[in-house]
């Protein structure tokens, strides 16, 4: 069972982040943290307009949340608000079970199909995508 949570193609992605680190005087930034099992993520934003113009991550995770934060920091510059929040709103409704479509560019979050089986990951693997979310509307 542990093996269907942990799959190769989730493990090798945590290899993959992007854009890690701090940005200097960001539009926006927000934090979150996963009381269950600790994993913590800091997201800083510049915008322009509605587009993220740059990104920047500081991520303390399990492997779930650094998948769905290496999947997020791939594809994040150029995208707009509303397509984060589309992508992060697909990945709640697929956790809970429900059939989404993603957002084009983050279609790669249907590798994590497997955590809806773990109630108690939901949380971390959703960490990149709340913070951003936030730091995003804190930007605006």
């Amino acid at each position: 069972m542990i093996d269907e949570l942990y799959s190769r193609e989730i493990l090798k992605r945590t290899t993959q982040l992007m854009h890690v680190g701090r940005l200097e005087a960001p539009d926006g930034t927000a934090e979150r943290t996963s009381k269950l099992c600790g994993s913590h993520i800091v997201v800083d934003v510049k915008m322009n307009g509605d587009v993220v113009a740059e990104f920047a991550h500081d991520v303390e995770a399990c492997a779930l949340g650094q998948a769905s934060a290496a999947i997020l920091s791939q594809h994040v510059i150029g995208a707009t608000a509303a397509e984060i929040t589309a992508a992060r709103d697909a990945l709640k409704a697929m956790l809970k079970g429900d059939e989404v479509t993603f957002p084009e560019r983050f279609a790669d979050l249907a590798i994590l199909k497997s955590v809806r089986d773990f109630p108690a990951r939901h949380t971390s693997t959703q960490l990149a995508f709340e913070a951003t979310v936030a730091a995003i509307e804190k930007a605006a």
